[in-house]
């Protein structure tokens, strides 16, 4: 088991980057490789042995409803924000009932992982962190993060230690790749928007960094293989589909 026995899998929003495909779909049933995004990403979930995952619906959320409705590895909860999108920290905050774990992994749906499962390196991190930490986030460094066109968002200055923002710098070595361990505890800092409303999960890191109480891992692990793909726009997809060729397949769901 990796510890953790939820994920909640952010699958609500509107793929504008990704239009016109998004128009007639929900981004994470565009296809990469032939298989919906979203079915890559309950790939890593079942392949971390994390038995029930909850996942926020809203564009299209008929169709992307219909598609999970089969899925039995993980278990698949909805929930739902058709009424209105909530942002990531907001879908978080709505699903805590759905979730009903003091610890549970938030993925995003729009990223492909090639080489050592991402979600068990961060379950393996989350188990030696410190008794004070209420959040863990994943970090890719640049040069493994395909289809990234920015200038970074981390520095890093020890394994598991507490990751500090670009600010102000040209660039930062290390990008946030959509996978982190999030705690009820962080949930019910301050710094995260009321229950109900559309808020980011970015001021609620900014005073857990402060705290002291994120850390952050990188992946792959040191001296591993791997690269990460984002794929937030159009383009995206060839480069995700010719990464996954150069790799050997990762595990899938039966």
């Amino acid at each position: 088991m990796s510890g953790l026995p939820v994920a909640m899998v952010l699958a609500a929003g509107r793929g504008t980057r990704m239009r016109p495909l998004t128009d007639s779909r929900p981004k994470p049933l565009i296809e990469v490789a032939g298989r919906p995004l979203i079915d890559h990403t309950l790939d890593r979930v079942d392949a971390a042995r994390i038995g029930r995952a909850v996942v926020n619906v809203h564009h299209h959320a008929d169709m992307l409803a219909d598609h999970l409705a089969g899925c039995t590895r993980p278990a698949i909860a909805l929930s739902d924000e058709r009424a209105a999108l909530l942002e990531t920290g907001g879908g978080v905050a709505k699903a805590l009932p759905l979730l009903a774990a003091e610890a549970f992994a938030v993925l995003n749906s729009d990223a492909i992982w090639a080489g050592p499962e991402p979600l068990t390196t961060l379950a393996t991190a989350w188990q030696a962190a410190p008794a004070v930490t209420a959040a863990l986030m994943l970090l890719v460094p640049r040069a493994r993060a395909l289809g990234y066109t920015r200038p970074g968002d981390f520095f890093l200055e020890e394994e598991g230690g507490i990751p500090r923002r670009r600010g102000t710098a040209a660039e930062a070595p290390l990008v946030y790749a959509g996978a982190q361990v999030l705690t009820a505890a962080a949930m019910a800092h301050p710094a995260a928007g009321a229950p109900g409303t559309a808020f980011s999960l970015n001021p609620l890191w900014d005073a857990l960094i402060a705290e002291g109480r994120l850390r952050a891992v990188t992946w792959p692990p040191a001296e591993a293989t791997g690269e990460w793909a984002d794929v937030g726009t159009p383009p995206g997809i060839a480069v995700a589909e010719a990464m996954l060729a150069r790799h050997a397949p990762m595990a899938r769901r039966p």
